[in-house]
């Protein structure tokens, strides 16, 4: 893996970035390209490329932090009425930059962004068929190494 990405000279301090916050394993900043005013990134210090990569404990510090700036954003002069948390796990995804990050996202109504559902409902036996395919997959996953824990999943 090449480690270099523009997050990692953010991270070793290189390139310019709007702190919000930092901590030894979490860093979140200013996104220079918005989706709506005062959208955050935040990342990882260590790199990973995707999720497959990032170990659990730091993705699960990921949303942990995201949950307070999204309290923090609707406090501040931000004066958000919502928040979208979005990770892009990809190229297809849409990711562009190879670390991962997690994008925390103000809302306010007629901001212009969103997400678009199918116009109509699949037939529940096709949902049944791929909870069942991906219920499968859980299986062969690695488990959460730091806590020892397979999670607790939906088996019927």
């Amino acid at each position: 893996m090449d480690p270099y990405t523009i997050f990692a000279d953010i991270v070793a301090g290189r390139a310019p970035s709007s702190k919000v916050y930092e901590d030894d394993d979490v860093l979140a900043f200013m996104d220079i390209r918005p989706m709506t005013p005062g959208h955050l990134l935040v990342i990882p210090k260590v790199p990973a490329r995707s999720l497959a990569e990032l170990d659990p404990v730091i993705g699960g510090k990921l949303f942990q932090v995201a949950q307070r700036l999204a309290a923090a954003l609707r406090q501040s002069e931000v004066r958000c009425d919502g928040v979208n948390l979005f990770l892009a796990d990809g190229v297809t995804a849409g990711q562009e930059v190879f670390h991962v990050h997690l994008h925390v996202i103000p809302r306010t109504p007629g901001d212009g962004f969103g997400l678009r559902h199918r116009a109509t409902t699949p037939p529940r036996a096709d949902l049944d068929y791929l909870a069942a395919s991906i219920r499968g997959a859980v299986g062969r996953t690695r488990p959460d190494a730091a806590s020892g824990q397979d999670g607790k999943w939906w088996l019927t």
